[in-house]
């Protein structure tokens, strides 16, 4: 076996950075190295990307980026905006070579912390923080009565009356049906909205692998979601729906549909993505039949800091989130995208 280097990420990389993600088992779809170019472009987030190798080959990638803000201050993210992240590897050595490199990078920016988004803890001396964020997945099957049979009792009657209800689904190939129900929804939560060009660049960069599924009801759409692919799963990721939805069902619809359309592409696994303890999101899902699974974010916090606290159920953001809920949406679509980088 080669000796082991460990080196910033390069242009030219990109396409065995990728390959090498598609096929380690510890990497996900949060890894691919599209999110380098979409979250420096649309939010300005300084990228530092490493990746260990052995005799030229890969064996061991980690994405980091560099958040500064005057509201949520600063950190070092593996991986802003996503689920998931921290070293993907193929071998414990490489892992070690990558976190230290990570150190050494806090050490030399001040940053008060690193954050790697893992789903188990593995780092010796790393602070943890567990049972607040969990993920909900699950199998799919090619036979859609198969699929139904496998929601409990009280969910699959209303996924089949919502079946006989006329709601409609469409794959949009626009981000504006999504972009307006998704801003709608997430305004009402209190919190601010992504600008349009980040959704318009995840459809361009991940082509394929991102799609959209809008449910409509005689006619308008009320309800959306943003899919990611990868290796045999669907994720459902940016999804929402208006005051309509909820009436009509059309959520509940929605989340069919994207099971049922996976399936028919051949997809065999469906996950939920990930949700706070204790919110609508969280309790949607386990309605589902899904038991939660839950993710164990790593941190290496510097001498005199703390761990980041940008949980929405912070106390300290309970009154700025009931004043974001009133404003008009106009407004607070103008102002989310000048907030939202600090807050990934």
């Amino acid at each position: 076996m080669g000796d082991l280097s460990v080196r910033p990420y390069c242009e030219s990389d990109s396409g065995a950075w990728d390959e090498f993600v598609t096929s380690c088992p510890t990497a996900t779809f949060f890894h691919r190295v599209g999110w380098r170019r979409i979250l420096h472009e649309v939010f300005g987030l300084h990228p530092y990307s490493y990746l260990a190798a052995r005799d030229g080959q890969i064996v061991g990638v980690l994405p980091l980026f560099y958040q500064r803000s005057l509201l949520f201050g600063r950190g070092l993210i593996s991986t802003p905006f996503c689920v998931e992240g921290g070293p993907a590897t193929s071998e414990v050595e490489s892992d070690r070579a990558l976190v230290e490199e990570a150190i050494r990078l806090q050490e030399k920016l001040r940053a008060p912390y690193i954050e790697l988004r893992s789903r188990t803890a593995h780092h010796a001396g790393w602070q943890t923080q567990s049972e607040l964020y969990a993920t909900f997945s699950g199998p799919i099957s090619t036979d859609e009565k198969t699929n139904l049979l496998a929601v409990p009792r009280k969910q699959r009657a209303v996924i089949r009356k919502t079946l006989e209800s006329g709601l409609t689904s469409e794959v949009d190939e626009d981000v504006n049906q999504l972009y307006a129900i998704y801003s709608e929804s997430v305004r009402n939560l209190g919190t601010p909205m992504f600008p349009k060009s980040y959704f318009l660049r995840l459809k361009e960069e991940f082509g394929r692998d991102c799609d959209i599924v809008v449910v409509k009801d005689r006619g308008s759409a009320v309800s959306a979601v943003l899919n990611f692919y990868f290796r045999e799963t669907v994720l459902p990721y940016y999804g929402g729906g208006t005051i309509a939805a909820r009436r009509s069902g059309a959520n509940d619809f929605l989340y069919w549909e994207v099971i049922r359309r996976a399936a028919e592409r051949g997809y065999k696994q469906f996950d939920f993505g990930r949700s706070k303890r204790g919110t609508g999101a969280f309790a949607f899902k386990k309605n589902w039949g899904f038991e939660p699974r839950w993710l164990c974010y790593e941190y290496h916090v510097a001498a005199g800091r703390s761990l980041p606290n940008k949980n929405p159920l912070n106390p300290k953001y309970s009154l700025p989130i009931e004043i974001w809920k009133r404003l008009p949406l106009p407004i607070a679509n103008l102002l989310g995208p000048f907030i939202v980088n600090g807050l990934g």
